[in-house]
């Protein structure tokens, strides 16, 4: 089950002026599961988002970078589970760009408007059939008050649906932000398979709006790791439709911007989070912190040297402080970071919660195992490490590895 994953309360999602959500059950890769999303968005709403760095990119990547950058008013979404798309080659990319051609039509609008995205098993080309005719009740299904009804739909492996909302008062007046997530395996930067969808009412500026998507997804997606693997279509999409009434915000000093972002960063995060709760087969849920760092890609290396590395997990779910495991993964994230090559280890203090588990370098003289073994004992763990060689720190999220991740993943397929 899930780390302490709260149950989404449909009610408690508030609509976004300016979007619209409707699904069905398309049976792309089993019946009577919802399967298919189509989001219909404002004219004039600006759109921003990031995309996965595998170079094993699925089509439907490709074809929401390119319709990103066409500077087309994007006015609608269509997401797919089932199959991922991805290593389909021509057929593949035809495919999706027949998805985006048949979502305009029935929209009337232009195909470039249309952003897709699919999740799923890779090397397996979609079932256009099924995925075409069970459009057209996406469309008549289209409500603004179906966002648990979306995040279901996105879903994959995950064992529940995740999603986020917040009301605000900007200059008097209501502004939203909700928005969904879905991803328990195939989960690390960058980005870490996932998906993200935030939209708020607000009006942002869409240079502003690039440029504070990027920043989100650093801040969120970009730091969470379920199992060292990047996948090949992971995508975070930002909407603002500027339905809300209040001005257009166009520079980033802005004051009515600070709430904004802030409640646009804390949707990413804990979409994010949401994401390495539900992780395949997770029975922990743990927060690495790396302060003192040069940079933060110094930080964040080695965040998630100690957060993939699979002893690590394996000692996590069997709550064995075995805590060396954690050292010897912060030695080793000099090969993914060249700057760490003079890392001095004997300046190093871990801490297990608010243990001190080993200082410079070497066990704590006040570190007693059964205190280890009680911050282990939790379902919920804080990992914090201080290199003492600069400023910089990063916050990375991951979980551990069970016997049901091993399971999850044998059985995918079949």
């Amino acid at each position: 089950m899930p780390v302490n994953l709260p149950v989404i309360d449909p009610k408690a999602l508030f609509p976004v002026t300016g979007v619209r959500l409707g699904w069905t059950q398309a049976q792309i890769k089993q019946p009577n599961r919802k399967d298919l999303l189509l989001v219909e968005i404002a004219e004039g709403s600006s759109v921003s988002g990031v995309f996965t760095q595998n170079r094993f990119c699925a089509a439907p990547v490709t074809v929401c970078q390119s319709h990103l950058a066409s500077h087309t008013s994007i006015r609608a979404l269509v997401v797919n589970t089932g199959c991922a798309n991805a290593g389909t080659g021509e057929q593949g990319m035809q495919d999706t760009l027949t998805t985006c051609q048949h979502v305009a039509e029935i929209m009337s609008i232009s195909p470039q408007a249309v952003l897709p995205f699919s999740t799923g098993v890779i090397l397996e080309h979609l079932p256009m059939a099924k995925l075409l005719a069970g459009l057209a009740g996406a469309y008549q299904n289209l409500a603004d008050d179906h966002w648990a009804d979306a995040a279901e739909s996105i879903m994959t492996t995950d064992v529940a649906p995740k999603a986020f909302s917040r009301q605000l008062k900007v200059d008097g007046k209501s502004v939203h932000v909700t928005g969904i997530s879905k991803g328990a395996g195939m989960i690390h930067p960058n980005m870490a398979t996932m998906l993200g969808y935030v939209a708020t009412d607000a009006a942002i500026a869409q240079p502003l709006l690039d440029e504070l998507t990027k920043e989100i997804a650093d801040l969120s997606f970009n730091c969470i790791s379920v199992d060292g693997d990047t996948s090949t279509n992971d995508s975070f999409i930002v909407i603002a439709t500027g339905q809300s009434g209040t001005d257009l915000i166009t520079d980033r000093n802005d004051p009515k911007l600070v709430s904004i972002y802030q409640t646009l960063l804390e949707a990413a995060q804990v979409l994010a989070q949401a994401i390495v709760r539900d992780g395949e087969g997770a029975t922990k849920f743990m927060t690495v912190t790396i302060k003192g760092a040069k940079t933060v890609e110094e930080a964040k290396t080695i965040g998630f040297s100690i957060g993939k590395s699979p002893l690590v997990k394996t000692a996590f779910f069997a709550s064995d402080p075995n805590l060396g495991r954690i050292l010897a993964a912060i030695g080793y994230a000099s090969r993914e970071c060249e700057s760490l090559n003079d890392l001095d280890t004997n300046k190093i203090d871990l801490y297990l919660g608010d243990v001190l588990v080993a200082e410079q370098g070497g066990r704590a003289k006040s570190y007693q195992e059964s205190m280890g073994q009680a911050v282990m004992d939790q379902a919920e763990i804080e990992v914090s490490v201080d290199l003492y060689r600069g400023d910089a720190q990063a916050t990375i999220w991951t979980c551990d590895f069970s016997y049901e991740y091993v399971r999850i993943n044998a059985d995918y397929r079949t």
